[in-house]
């Protein structure tokens, strides 16, 4: 472990000053370009002041206040070329992100039902059945989970304990359906998933990560992410639910900056949970490390207002916080060989 993360340090280097050296000659060209266009606009004003440049004007001679006018409007008239910059750096980075998943795309890796989901008939909480479930990321790779079987019960709160490495997070995404198993299959409220019921059954999910994606713009915005049907009122209560309301009216309609900045991981992690409030299909939660990277008092606030939306829903939570674990109905440890045992009850 201690090579690999050397390997990908060292990696994340190489990439990260390549990024930066393109970055730093770029914005220098762009910068010296706009630089040379204000001096040379305040050079053509001098000279036509001093009587040595008599051209470019329509009538008579440039008097001061023109010439002043002319040199304010100067670096704003080359914003745009400083701006050009920042907009090339963003279609690097949409490249890069295409690249990626091309890639996983080749490795025969795709996000299952993208298609437009439906409502789920049932309005319990449904229980949720892995029988004889495989799964390896690659078929050179070796399976992560082989003939696993796990029963969790319906609005059952379930913990999922093992080392890094386990299968706790795929487990998640499998439930989820953002990868087909090799083998077994996933019953949920008694219906199986597959790519013709995934669409249906993953909108009565949520996911709640360590790590939620924040976008640049309002906190509403972040909250609705432009579902249909989601009112001012829904948001305003998906606030209160997540204990929100006091960040939200700091900020107003003030945007945040792309990938959280301004906000706390702890308020990022509110924000998440929020935005699974306002889904009105909710039945299922799936959290990833929820308190993870987080001091004790925000980790027992998190803990408390997931506990409080899951309340009469199913909860699965993969983490190695022994205090949120205990908060469960059960717990249940993977251990090297992929083998399930009871932890708690």
């Amino acid at each position: 472990t201690a090579l690999r993360l050397r390997r990908e340090a060292e990696s994340l280097r190489a990439r990260t000053m390549s990024v930066l050296k393109i970055a730093f000659l770029s914005s220098a060209v762009l910068e010296l370009l706009a630089a040379l266009g204000v001096a040379m606009v305040a050079v053509y004003v001098g000279f036509s002041l001093l009587g040595e440049i008599r051209f470019g004007t329509w009538t008579g001679r440039l008097d001061l206040t023109e010439g002043l006018f002319m040199l304010l409007l100067a670096p704003a008239f080359f914003e745009p070329l400083r701006e050009l910059s920042a907009v090339w750096h963003d279609r690097a980075a949409g490249e890069a992100a295409l690249k990626g998943l091309d890639a996983l795309a080749a490795e025969g890796l795709s996000i299952r039902g993208l298609a437009e989901p439906a409502a789920l008939a049932s309005t319990e909480a449904p229980g949720i059945r892995l029988e004889n479930l495989a799964f390896g990321y690659g078929a050179d790779e070796p399976l992560i989970l082989d003939r696993f079987n796990l029963d969790i019960a319906a609005g059952e709160h379930l913990a999922l304990l093992g080392a890094s490495g386990s299968g706790k997070s795929t487990l998640l995404s499998l439930i989820a359906g953002m990868a087909p198993c090799v083998g077994g299959r996933i019953v949920i409220g008694g219906i199986e998933l597959g790519d013709d019921t995934v669409a249906t059954l993953r909108g009565a999910m949520a996911w709640i990560g360590q790590k939620p994606h924040i976008f640049a713009g309002t906190i509403a915005g972040n909250i609705a992410l432009g579902r249909p049907g989601i009112s001012r009122g829904d948001v305003a209560d998906a606030l209160a639910a997540a204990s929100l309301g006091k960040v939200a009216d700091a900020y107003g309609g003030q945007p945040l900056g792309e990938g959280g900045i301004g906000l706390s991981g702890g308020e990022a992690l509110r924000l998440a949970i929020a935005r699974a409030a306002c889904n009105p299909d909710l039945k299922i939660i799936l959290a990833d490390e929820p308190t993870a990277h987080l001091d004790a008092d925000t980790a027992a606030d998190v803990t408390e207002t997931l506990l409080a939306l899951a309340r009469g829903r199913t909860l699965i939570v993969a983490t190695h916080d022994p205090l949120l674990a205990a908060r469960m109905h059960r717990a249940i440890r993977i251990d090297a060989d992929f083998a399930m045992r009871e932890a708690a009850e």
